[in-house]
């Protein structure tokens, strides 16, 4: 028998073959555990999955033509609203990416602010991600205790750069701002009593049956699934493959702090738990290094937060509103652009969710010829297709919410 799916006008219409006693269910994208914009076509026999299709392109965002009518500073925004829980790994991977293209040196003391901006939210993605997937299995003690240490990271960050969630906080060539003595006493403040609110949640989760049973055994992705379906970051540390860019790729000063790479060769949702709560142990350990980073910056004079480039950087606020050059330099590339030479280049970095990769082919004009963006979310979506069978409906929240799926990095 044949099934046609019309709830997809503008798509190409699905067709599915079934047994009498199958039954095709439309998960998402109301569903309140369906992150955003997700929708899964499951194929059932009974309550087990034998079939899922997540319908990737449900919500279309045309970032990558978006980029090539946009000068390279003009597009550096938009790239808040793809990861939005994280949104200035987002603005670090392009920024980098356009410094590699140009070969920009981005000044040490800037250096440092990125990496803060960095790991603050990761913990805050990471801190999102617990308090939304123990929503979504009943442990809302946890869901409250999470967000209010992400609010309190959210308020250092407003303190910073005056947002909240799209910070647009870094630049091509550096940082436009400095952090000032507040944001370091916060931040102390923040990662002092984190080892103890992390050992908190644990506690409650570790000790609940219903947790337990959602995650232990529940969604095991195998080394050579997680491969071959392009998984990075927690999916696929947790699958039992020791990878994080950090450490393999070192960009700005990772291979100036010591950190561990924590990895889990269990692969289902239970692993993939215990891969955040310890990457959050391990971006305090950063965060640490790099406040006594800044501390020496300050001690030795460096005070540079952006790249000495008049063809591509505009010079200091101050020097544009008293030397005349300045002036006309930054009337330039605001309105025109910069122009980098010609070629092309691919950087990775490694962002809360995992690899996430700009791919930037210039002619040597203001726009960007190509951009291509790969992102963990849309590979992590993909995965579903492979992950969900076998499974019971009651597992596919618990599933979703472990592969930590942001739709708005999904069709870019």
């Amino acid at each position: 028998m044949q099934v046609k799916n019309r709830l997809t006008p503008f798509f190409e219409n699905i067709t599915f073959d079934r047994e009498d006693n199958e039954m095709i269910l439309n998960f998402g994208p109301q569903h309140p555990s369906a992150h955003g914009q997700l929708r899964l076509m499951l194929h059932l026999q009974q309550e087990m999955i034998v079939k899922a299709h997540p319908d990737i392109g449900y919500l279309h965002r045309g970032m990558e033509k978006m980029a090539e009518n946009m000068i390279y500073n003009e597009f550096m925004p938009t790239t808040d609203r793809m990861d939005y829980i994280a949104s200035s790994a987002n603005n670090y991977g392009f920024a980098l990416a356009v410094e590699r293209l140009i070969g920009l040196e981005v000044p040490r003391r800037a250096k440092v602010i990125r990496m803060m901006l960095l790991e603050i939210n990761r913990l805050m993605s990471h801190l999102f991600w617990l308090a939304t997937t123990a929503l979504d299995i009943g442990a809302m003690t946890v869901f409250l205790f999470a967000f209010r240490e992400r609010e309190y990271l959210m308020d250092i960050i407003e303190g910073y750069c005056g947002a909240r969630l799209t910070h647009a906080a870094i630049r091509i060539g550096g940082v436009p701002l400095d952090i000032q003595d507040s944001f370091i006493a916060q931040l102390r403040t923040f990662l002092d009593k984190l080892p103890q609110n992390i050992k908190d949640y644990e506690d409650l989760l570790d000790t609940n049956r219903i947790w337990l049973m959602r995650m232990e055994e529940v969604g095991t992705i195998s080394k050579e699934m997680a491969l071959s379906w392009g998984c990075s970051g927690p999916m696929l540390r947790a699958s039992g493959v020791a990878w994080d860019i950090r450490k393999e790729e070192p960009y700005e000063l990772y291979d100036e702090v010591e950190f561990r790479v924590p990895y889990s060769d269990k692969g289902d949702n239970f692993a993939r738990y215990r891969m955040y709560m310890e990457e959050m142990r391990e971006s305090a350990k950063i965060l640490y290094q790099t406040i006594d980073m800044y501390e020496k910056c300050v001690k030795e004079g460096q005070t540079e937060l952006m790249a000495h480039a008049p063809k591509y950087v505009s010079a200091p606020k101050l020097d544009i509103m008293t030397q005349n050059y300045s002036l006309m330099q930054h009337f330039v590339l605001v309105t025109q652009g910069m122009r980098p030479p010609v070629g092309e280049v691919y950087v990775a970095t490694e962002s809360p969710k995992g690899e996430l990769g700009f791919f930037i082919n210039s002619q040597g004009g203001p726009y960007p010829y190509r951009l291509k963006l790969s992102a963990p979310s849309f590979w992590h979506t993909g995965i579903l297709t492979d992950l969900l069978p076998g499974h019971y409906i009651p597992d596919v929240v618990s599933i979703i919410g472990t592969t930590n799926i942001v739709f708005g990095e999904v069709d870019r």
